[in-house]
Protein backbone atom coordinates (compact mmCIF):
# COMPACT_ATOMS: atom_id res chain seq x y z
CA UNK A 1 0.00 0.00 0.00
CA UNK A 2 3.07 2.23 -0.19
CA UNK A 3 2.13 3.80 -3.51
CA UNK A 4 -1.54 2.93 -4.15
CA UNK A 5 -2.82 5.92 -6.12
CA UNK A 6 -6.45 6.37 -7.11
CA UNK A 7 -8.44 8.76 -9.25
CA UNK A 8 -11.66 9.72 -7.47
CA UNK A 9 -14.69 11.04 -9.33
CA UNK A 10 -17.49 12.82 -7.50
CA UNK A 11 -20.75 13.97 -9.06
CA UNK A 12 -23.02 16.72 -7.87
CA UNK A 13 -26.19 14.68 -7.50
CA UNK A 14 -29.38 16.62 -7.16
CA UNK A 15 -32.93 15.92 -6.26
CA UNK A 16 -35.87 18.27 -6.57
CA UNK A 17 -38.39 18.17 -3.73
CA UNK A 18 -41.50 20.21 -3.07
CA UNK A 19 -42.34 21.40 0.42
CA UNK A 20 -45.15 23.81 1.27
CA UNK A 21 -45.52 24.78 -2.38
CA UNK A 22 -41.83 25.64 -2.73
CA UNK A 23 -39.53 23.77 -5.08
CA UNK A 24 -36.23 22.84 -3.40
CA UNK A 25 -33.18 21.76 -5.39
CA UNK A 26 -31.03 19.63 -3.11
CA UNK A 27 -27.37 19.18 -4.08
CA UNK A 28 -24.95 16.62 -2.67
CA UNK A 29 -21.51 15.46 -3.76
CA UNK A 30 -21.37 11.69 -4.14
CA UNK A 31 -18.30 9.55 -4.80
CA UNK A 32 -19.27 7.63 -7.95
CA UNK A 33 -15.94 6.06 -8.93
CA UNK A 34 -12.52 5.26 -7.52
CA UNK A 35 -10.10 3.98 -10.15
CA UNK A 36 -6.77 2.46 -9.07
CA UNK A 37 -3.77 3.72 -11.03
CA UNK A 38 -0.79 1.51 -11.77
CA UNK A 39 2.10 3.87 -11.31
CA UNK A 40 3.36 6.87 -9.36
CA UNK A 41 1.53 10.09 -8.53
CA UNK A 42 2.42 11.62 -11.90
CA UNK A 43 0.54 8.80 -13.65
CA UNK A 44 -2.47 9.38 -11.37
CA UNK A 45 -2.44 13.10 -12.24
CA UNK A 46 -2.44 12.26 -15.96
CA UNK A 47 -5.36 9.84 -15.53
CA UNK A 48 -7.25 12.48 -13.51
CA UNK A 49 -6.78 15.02 -16.30
CA UNK A 50 -8.06 12.52 -18.85
CA UNK A 51 -11.12 11.86 -16.66
CA UNK A 52 -11.77 15.59 -16.23
CA UNK A 53 -11.71 16.10 -20.00
CA UNK A 54 -13.65 12.98 -21.03
CA UNK A 55 -15.80 11.54 -18.20
CA UNK A 56 -19.57 11.67 -18.85
CA UNK A 57 -21.65 12.05 -15.67
CA UNK A 58 -24.72 9.89 -15.14
CA UNK A 59 -27.15 12.82 -15.36
CA UNK A 60 -26.03 13.62 -18.90
CA UNK A 61 -25.33 10.05 -20.03
CA UNK A 62 -28.94 9.03 -19.33
CA UNK A 63 -30.23 11.58 -21.83
CA UNK A 64 -27.41 11.60 -24.39
CA UNK A 65 -27.92 10.55 -27.98
CA UNK A 66 -25.19 8.94 -30.12
CA UNK A 67 -22.74 11.61 -31.24
CA UNK A 68 -23.66 14.12 -28.51
CA UNK A 69 -20.77 16.02 -26.97
CA UNK A 70 -21.52 18.17 -23.93
CA UNK A 71 -20.22 21.68 -23.35
CA UNK A 72 -17.40 21.39 -20.82
CA UNK A 73 -15.34 23.77 -18.69
CA UNK A 74 -12.57 22.10 -16.71
CA UNK A 75 -10.88 24.06 -13.91
CA UNK A 76 -7.66 22.87 -12.27
CA UNK A 77 -7.65 23.99 -8.62
CA UNK A 78 -4.43 24.87 -6.74
CA UNK A 79 -4.62 21.60 -4.78
CA UNK A 80 -4.57 19.56 -8.02
CA UNK A 81 -8.27 18.64 -8.18
CA UNK A 82 -10.39 19.28 -11.25
CA UNK A 83 -13.80 20.94 -11.05
CA UNK A 84 -15.72 20.40 -14.27
CA UNK A 85 -18.94 22.08 -15.40
CA UNK A 86 -20.93 20.29 -18.12
CA UNK A 87 -24.06 21.20 -20.05
CA UNK A 88 -26.03 19.23 -22.61
CA UNK A 89 -29.64 19.54 -23.83
CA UNK A 90 -30.47 22.21 -21.20
CA UNK A 91 -29.11 20.03 -18.37
CA UNK A 92 -26.15 21.15 -16.30
CA UNK A 93 -24.05 19.29 -13.77
CA UNK A 94 -20.67 19.39 -12.06
CA UNK A 95 -18.05 16.76 -11.36
CA UNK A 96 -14.93 16.85 -9.24
CA UNK A 97 -11.93 14.70 -10.17
CA UNK A 98 -9.05 14.30 -7.73
CA UNK A 99 -6.15 12.01 -6.98
CA UNK A 100 -5.58 10.35 -3.64
CA UNK A 101 -3.20 7.85 -2.12
CA UNK A 102 -4.82 4.98 -0.26
CA UNK A 103 -3.28 4.98 3.23
CA UNK A 104 -5.66 2.80 5.22
CA UNK A 105 -8.24 0.12 4.60
CA UNK A 106 -10.36 -1.84 7.04
CA UNK A 107 -12.98 -4.47 6.33
CA UNK A 108 -16.40 -4.44 7.95
CA UNK A 109 -16.67 -6.71 10.99
CA UNK A 110 -19.72 -8.22 12.66
CA UNK A 111 -19.85 -9.86 16.08
CA UNK A 112 -21.22 -13.39 16.27
CA UNK A 113 -25.02 -13.55 16.50
CA UNK A 114 -26.46 -13.32 20.01
CA UNK A 115 -27.78 -16.44 21.65
CA UNK A 116 -31.38 -16.63 22.81
CA UNK A 117 -30.18 -16.16 26.38
CA UNK A 118 -28.30 -12.95 25.43
CA UNK A 119 -31.32 -11.64 23.55
CA UNK A 120 -33.58 -12.21 26.56
CA UNK A 121 -31.05 -10.60 28.93
CA UNK A 122 -30.79 -7.63 26.54
CA UNK A 123 -34.58 -7.27 26.46
CA UNK A 124 -34.81 -7.25 30.27
CA UNK A 125 -31.71 -5.18 31.10
CA UNK A 126 -31.68 -2.86 28.12
CA UNK A 127 -29.23 -2.60 25.23
CA UNK A 128 -25.47 -2.65 25.58
CA UNK A 129 -23.84 0.78 25.92
CA UNK A 130 -22.85 2.47 22.68
CA UNK A 131 -19.18 2.43 21.75
CA UNK A 132 -17.22 5.45 22.91
CA UNK A 133 -17.00 8.33 20.45
CA UNK A 134 -13.65 9.13 18.92
CA UNK A 135 -11.63 11.71 20.83
CA UNK A 136 -8.16 13.01 20.02
CA UNK A 137 -5.37 11.61 22.13
CA UNK A 138 -3.67 13.97 24.56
Amino acid sequence: MADDWYVLIEEDTRATRRADGVELKLHRWTLVASHPVNGPQEQALAVAEDAALNYMPTLLARHARPGDTPARRAFLTPDGAWLVWLRQHHRECHIRVSTARLVHTQEEEHPPPKTLKEKLRNALEGPDPSPALWMPRD
